[in-house]
């Protein structure tokens, strides 16, 4: 995609972090924006910190777990702004503790925003994308735990895993249209998504705070901090921004974690070893 004015975007997690800071750099290279989440006070903030865009951008109260609410959410979209050029599928949560020791609640909360979230916008938008004949464009966000898993964070790691391979199947699919994805992996970044127990739905538990977790204290307490010290949102953006322009499959946020990227397929790489040796391949 080589240009951006008059075109739309439609964000998921729009609110903040990341989501917001996508909405305010497509806002300024002159497209409309539809910011949708779950969060009201925030989506409230959010819309009025961009209301000199007028009618450029507007807001959606939506749960992408709940494929109907998200399809209102994109109707009405398309009927203000006629056409859909950009998809951030954005939103995430997770939930900490041993993979074992997490409810079965969590496990389909997490999995409904992240992986069943991305999936609902992508069956909702890519048809009319496609109907459209337009140049555009989808961004999924998953996470460099995706590639680096760790211990604690099983749904987490699981559905963002699920991301980068469901942008690379549709990357497979799309391949020589009009239509790009991009993957977005990022590390440490200043958001709340550590804390976003705060907008987990009645139907899976209900909110939580972060302090109620004692559990994992001691990991969650090491997650915030990092958090904190991340990167600036409005720094991602332009990353986002280029790989779009560019077609580019995987968007980076920290090149300090090429390294272990490199180690982790170099592990992987090693256990072919045993079917490289004379009789490898035999089956006892």
């Amino acid at each position: 995609m080589e240009t951006f004015v008059g075109k739309t975007a439609f964000i998921t997690g729009g609110a903040s972090g990341i989501g917001l800071a996508l909405a305010r750099a497509f806002l300024a290279e002159g497209m409309n924006v539809t910011l949708a989440d779950i969060e009201e006070p925030a989506l409230t903030a959010a819309l009025g910190s961009l209301s000199n865009h007028g009618p450029r951008v507007r807001g959606a109260l939506c749960d992408v777990s709940r494929r109907e609410i998200l399809e209102r959410a994109a109707a009405e979209a398309m009927a203000a702004f006629g056409k859909v050029h950009i998809l951030c599928n954005n939103a995430g949560v997770s939930r900490a503790g041993l993979a074992e020791r997490i409810a079965p609640s969590d496990w389909a909360w997490v999995a409904g925003v992240n992986l069943m979230g991305a999936v609902h916008g992508i069956e909702l938008f890519l048809p009319h994308m496609k109907a459209d004949g337009e140049s555009a464009h989808i961004v999924n966000t998953a996470s460099i735990s995706g590639l680096l898993p760790s211990a604690l964070a099983g749904p987490y790691v699981a559905t963002k895993a699920g991301i980068i391979g469901l942008s690379e199947v549709l990357a497979d699919e799309l391949a020589g249209s009009n239509i790009g994805v991009s993957v977005l992996c990022p590390s440490w970044v200043r958001t709340r998504m550590v804390d976003n127990g705060r907008n987990r739905p009645e139907r899976f538990g209900g909110a939580f705070a972060l302090a109620d977790d004692t559990e994992n204290a001691a990991r969650n307490a090491r997650f915030l901090a990092a958090a904190e010290a991340g990167l600036d949102p409005d720094q991602v953006a332009p990353l986002v921004l280029r790989a779009i322009r560019e077609n580019r499959l995987y968007v980076f946020t920290h090149l300090d974690r090429k390294a272990a990227v490199a180690a982790r397929f170099a592990r992987i790489l090693d256990d072919f070893a045993p079917l490289e040796a004379p009789g490898g391949g035999d089956a006892d």
